[in-house]
């Protein structure tokens, strides 16, 4: 079954997000944990991981993956920034487990001026100390745009972060935009097999199916809705006909537009996989 949703909303109780998924036509769902804005977190009440256990039992919407809060920047080498992304890590993972959520994206961040290599050693402590926090989570690494400072744009990056942290515990999520902007042009066989080559097409467990505002090899972070922007219709027809890339749980990150409702977009993206 072909596993495709995008970003659901969470508001009023997290259980809430099944139905929002549903609504739309999702077999799989993204969403945030805790609040993306914000260092605090508090105690999970049991009740709440009970709701959405119970709720999901029920629910046509077969995967749930969990995104990481945008403040924590694993690769920081400002000591507290750094301690408070590890304990936003470790929050995370742990509310993941709760709530029987086996995937969590997060971005490795940036270097901040202090270099790549920095980075680097930086993200690979902070997952070796969280090593041992929730198993039975994988935490995907996801790849950036290429703006200024990002660390993670080059695919072979974010393959050395796995390597130096061996085990089975990371994974990739590869978002379209992001290779687009940074030369990737995923309609193509080579740009599919230099990816493989890179990071390797077997340890991506998500993509974050989104169309490019700005052209090929932009570096910059700009969504579309499918269809509208630079990769188009022809290059995501291409890309899908890929079995490795149709096996991934499949998520939209695109903008609310008023020419196409959520609903819409899910429907449209499931043509171009069938």
């Amino acid at each position: 079954m072909i596993k495709l949703g995008r970003h659901i909303s969470i508001a009023g109780s997290m259980e809430f997000a099944f139905d929002r998924a549903e609504d739309d036509g999702c077999s799989a769902m993204q969403i945030f944990v805790t609040n993306p804005r914000s260092w605090s977190m508090s105690a999970m009440d049991p009740g709440t991981a009970g709701k959405f256990s119970d709720r999901s039992e029920r629910s046509s919407v077969s995967e749930v993956i969990a995104h990481m809060p945008y403040l924590p920047n694993l690769s920081s080498s400002d000591k507290r920034i750094y301690d408070r992304s590890i304990k936003s890590l470790k929050g995370n993972l742990e509310r993941c487990d709760l709530l029987g959520i086996s995937h969590l994206v997060t971005h490795m961040g940036s270097h901040m001026g202090m270099g790549t290599q920095k980075a680097l050693s930086n993200i690979s402590e902070a997952l070796s100390q969280v090593a041992d926090v929730a198993p039975g989570v994988m935490v995907l690494l996801e790849n950036e745009a290429g703006h200024n400072n990002s660390v993670g744009a080059d695919l072979k990056e974010m393959a050395e972060v796995r390597d130096r942290v061996g085990g089975e515990r990371v994974g990739f999520c590869l978002d379209t935009c992001h290779a687009f902007a940074m030369g990737y042009d995923i309609g193509d066989a080579d740009a599919l097999e230099r990816i493989d080559s890179e990071m390797g097409l077997d340890k991506i467990r998500a993509v974050h199916v989104n169309d490019a505002m700005m052209p090929l090899g932009s570096r910059r972070d700009r969504h579309a809705n499918i269809g509208t922007g630079y990769i188009g219709i022809e290059r995501f027809r291409k890309f899908f006909s890929h079995g490795d890339i149709r096996s991934k749980i499949l998520i939209l990150e695109t903008p609310l537009s008023e020419k196409i409702s959520e609903k819409e977009e899910i429907a449209e993206v499931r043509r171009l996989l069938s």
